[in-house]
């Protein structure tokens, strides 16, 4: 049996992806101080508002928003994976930017901030000092890395 039968291949799952787009974009608007609207999250998503709309009714569904008249907030759910998801490509733009000293690819960050589980994501901030801030200036959310750092130091 030669390597290549020991290979496997994932198949992402494009629905998760959405779902964690939409709730990193949410989280990203509330980040900015601004009211979390449909239009606000349709021009960043670069969709259509009914799209949107649509979105929000699943992930209303689904308990990571609470969306009605009153307008869109996140869960404690909804906010740890948007939280997450901003943390992974945000930690993706320092390792391309500081450490590779290469242009940030968004395309390329995209479509690997999905895939970081929680050790890969410590394990990168860890070699990357617990960075502060990405290269646009704004800020990492901590990890446990980062608190366990602190404590370290302290």
């Amino acid at each position: 049996m030669d390597s290549l039968d020991q290979e496997v291949l994932f198949v992402g799952t494009a629905e998760a992806e959405h779902v964690e787009m939409y709730l990193k974009a949410i989280w990203h608007i509330k980040e900015r101080g601004e009211d979390v609207k449909i239009s606000s999250i349709a021009k960043m998503l670069n969709v259509r508002q009914p799209s949107v709309v649509q979105m929000l009714k699943k992930l209303n569904e689904q308990k990571l928003v609470n969306y009605n008249k009153a307008g869109v907030t996140l869960t404690q759910e909804g906010e740890r994976i948007g939280s997450v998801m901003m943390r992974n490509s945000r930690l993706l733009e320092v390792l391309m930017d500081s450490a590779l000293k290469i242009e940030i690819d968004e395309e390329m960050v995209c479509g690997v901030e999905h895939h970081m589980n929680k050790q890969f994501t410590n394990a990168l901030c860890t070699m990357l000092k617990h960075p502060r801030k990405c290269p646009h200036d704004h800020e990492i959310p901590l990890g446990e890395c980062c608190k366990q750092n602190n404590e370290e130091k302290e």
